[in-house]
């Protein structure tokens, strides 16, 4: 008999173990009963037959995917076909899924958090695949809070410790313009706004170019500087019939949201452009204001790179270097004048005005910082100074010498006073 016991219909201690279907059971040879059958392999080696081995010590529990996670990974691969991803894709969003749920503060989290983790997956999948796909994208399909959204992204990036690419511009601004409902004739777009797909997008890359360029994308979302810079190409390839639309109508009829620092970018953008047309003389005798100049943007990006050195300077150096090479040349005060008063430049005896430098925003217009108050000295004068305090205060050995005698003399006086 393999193990003590005894079968419960006919008493009989002939008890054999049988195999059935790789799980094995006890079974009484005399009147073949089954006297224990499902009994879990573990491996624990104090395990004998007759004894029931609980679930929670046996091996199928860390074996077995909770159903929090099994509808995760569901989640995962219906987004990835949702967004039409290659299947390569779609394994190692999987597999960085099962990765991240592995770690108890993943677990143990809410179910808002849990939901976020599937688009996060997804997103760093497409990020190291340079697969253009934003994080408003996803979290618009998942209905997710964008600040929930980041924070579970960063996490995630640092607790598997990925290393993950930033999104070609490009490449998005591509992805985005596709979305706008502007190029072909529909009953809520006018004939008059259609516009050509490939003029519009060629001319969007020119103008978030010039804003990388001058200090606008760095440090920001980008979306913001690519909703400015479409509406804006989109503007003057017809500005007689577009210039009244402003950017909230604009997109509406594309049919996207606007994010809300679009208009500051879009100021920021315009002032950039009305600072570039100030260096082309066909454009100085209009005096061009932020409307008037979307008339004129094919003309300045043409001719971009050499606008943007001449309208900003990198530091005062350039201006210096301007000073000496006007010196160098042999240009005497009087020559300066006369030059000055038979062009179009300033009046005579004023000097032009220099390039404003090309900083970035947060430099141009720092945040105001709250001033903490002066703390309230409670110190009237009067205090006693410790001998500690008083050898801070002397600097030459003279000084130290005559406090030495200044002491000494003190307790002599001091014991001539006060005899024993």
């Amino acid at each position: 008999m393999p193990g003590g016991g005894h079968c419960p219909d006919c008493g009989s201690t002939e008890l054999v173990e049988d195999s059935h279907y790789s799980q094995s059971q006890l079974v009484c040879s005399d009147c073949g009963c089954v006297v224990t059958e499902g009994v879990l392999t573990t491996t624990f080696s104090d395990e004998g037959n007759l004894r029931e081995v609980t679930y929670s010590r046996s091996t199928g529990e860390n074996e077995q995917v909770s159903r929090s996670q099994q509808r995760g990974l569901r989640r995962v691969r219906d987004l990835c076909r949702v967004l039409q991803l290659p299947s390569t894709f779609e394994d190692t969003a999987v597999a960085y899924y099962q990765q991240a749920y592995r770690h108890s503060g993943i677990r143990a989290a809410r179910l808002q958090k849990k939901e976020v983790l599937v688009g996060c997956c997804v997103l760093i999948t497409c990020r190291q695949h340079n697969w253009p796909l934003t994080m408003g994208t996803i979290c618009t399909l998942l209905y997710a809070d964008l600040d929930v959204f980041s924070g579970t992204y960063m996490q995630i990036v640092k607790l598997l410790g990925l290393d993950v690419p930033s999104l070609c511009l490009a490449d998005l601004v591509k992805t985005y313009c596709s979305s706008f409902r502007l190029f072909q004739a529909s009953p809520s777009v006018p004939a008059k706004y259609v516009e050509d797909k490939e003029k519009m997008l060629s001319r969007t890359l020119q103008l978030v170019e010039l804003a990388d360029e001058t200090w606008l994308v760095t440090g920001r979302h980008p979306l913001p500087v690519i909703t400015a810079a479409t509406f804006l190409a989109w503007q003057s390839l017809q500005p007689s019939e577009r210039l009244t639309c402003s950017l909230a109508r604009f997109c509406k009829l594309a049919n996207v949201d606007l994010p809300c620092p679009a208009s500051s970018r879009l100021q920021e953008l315009l002032a950039v452009l009305l600072r570039m047309a100030e260096q082309l003389a066909w454009l100085q005798v209009l005096r061009l204001d932020k409307r008037s100049v979307v008339k004129h943007i094919g003309d300045l990006l043409q001719h971009r790179h050499t606008l943007v050195r001449k309208a900003f300077r990198d530091g005062p150096a350039e201006s210096d270097a301007g000073e000496e090479e006007q010196q160098g040349r042999g240009q005497g005060p009087g020559q300066g004048k006369e030059v000055a008063s038979s062009s179009l430049g300033p009046p005579e005896g004023k000097r032009p005005a220099s390039p404003a430098l090309l900083l970035p925003p947060c430099m141009l217009k720092p945040p105001k910082r709250v001033c903490p108050p002066p703390p309230i000295s409670t110190a009237t004068g009067d205090e006693d100074i410790s001998d500690s305090e008083i050898e801070q205060y002397l600097r030459t050995p003279q000084e130290v010498r005559d406090f030495q005698k200044a002491q000494a003399a003190r307790q002599a006086a001091t014991g001539v006073s006060n005899p024993p």
